[in-house]
């Protein structure tokens, strides 16, 4: 039976707009709510243009058309500092894709295709408006942990481990169709600019919702560093992708991220300022994301044994 619940969709206009303070306080009440129930939202009217959206998503369909032999050679330099650039899933994976990464332009990048030669271009140019989305969001959810607007800026003003993927999943097949398995976020919060194909799924207690793809809309996720420093009052939500039949499916991912050295525990005004236990120990946000890299490049033989925040629960 098809679940005809859905995550709602906000309107973040108010913020954009002066002497808006009462809306503005609406907004951030929405959020709230959909951070604790869903863990999932989608956003109209946030500020990035419709045309770099459009034109980022064309770029997508132009690159992953090329040939293999012409997209390989923007694959990553093996010395590297950072591993940006064209990535093919191996063929044993279970998820099946090819990636495009990006990381900001204050960490520096390693690889830009010239093919098509505006690449570069829009590419920067929609992850500078996403980053500006970003630090409205940051304020937000700030907000919505009742710490005021400028917390997670002050907690991590770093940006240069955020970084932006250009996805682009392969049509289904009769035997499969999973373009990436069930998982959880392990940044802050995420941004997913979709095409028209569909195929996100966000996993609800009473089954999977579909993320319907619309014009002009952006999705946003809270991801599991949030869940953490709120002590599980905000929701980092499993999710999924579906491939869809006879087409491929385009999209980018923005992740706003914590910096690897940043240490991720319960905050005080959520655990022993309220009384409550903490419900995670404390970590290194690099250890984190090493454990779960290793869950791809070293995959366990039982899926339940991947790593996952669940890892570091009390």
């Amino acid at each position: 039976m098809e679940n005809t619940m859905k995550i709602p969709t906000i309107d973040l206009s108010p913020f954009f707009k002066e002497n808006e303070e009462k809306s503005q306080k609406e907004v951030i009440n929405k959020i709230k709510e959909a951070c604790s129930k869903y863990g999932f939202f989608q956003v109209e009217n946030h500020g990035v243009p419709n045309k770099i959206m459009n034109e980022a998503l064309e770029l997508s369909r132009r690159f992953f058309s090329n040939t293999e032999d012409e997209k390989l050679k923007f694959s990553p330099a093996h010395d590297a500092p950072l591993p940006a650039g064209y990535f093919k899933q191996p063929a044993h994976s279970e998820d099946k894709n090819e990636f495009v990464l990006m990381f900001t332009p204050a960490a520096g990048f390693n690889v830009y295709p010239t093919n098509p030669p505006e690449f570069k271009e829009i590419f920067e140019g929609i992850f500078s408006e996403f980053a500006k989305l970003a630090s409205l969001m940051e304020r937000i959810i700030s907000e919505c942990m009742g710490l005021g607007p400028n917390f997670l800026k002050d907690f991590n003003s770093d940006r240069n481990a955020d970084f932006m993927v250009g996805l682009n999943y392969f049509p289904a097949t009769e035997e499969e169709n999973t373009g990436i398995r069930e998982h959880e976020d392990g940044n802050c919060f995420t941004f997913v600019l979709q095409d028209d194909s569909g195929g996100l799924e966000v996993k609800a207690k009473d089954g999977w919702i579909p993320v319907t793809p619309a014009p002009e809309k952006l999705v946003v996720n809270v991801g599991d560093v949030i869940q953490v420093l709120s002590n599980n009052k905000l929701k980092s939500a499993t999710h999924r992708i579906f491939r869809p039949k006879g087409k491929n499916r385009y999209s980018y991912v923005f992740f706003h991220n914590m910096k690897g050295d940043k240490w991720i525990e319960p905050l005080p005004e959520f655990t022993k300022d309220i009384g409550e236990a903490p419900q995670y120990k404390g970590f290194f946000q690099k250890d984190y994301q090493a454990l779960r890299l290793r869950n791809k490049t070293h995959p366990p033989e039982n899926p339940e044994d991947e790593i996952r925040i669940t890892h570091y629960a009390i």
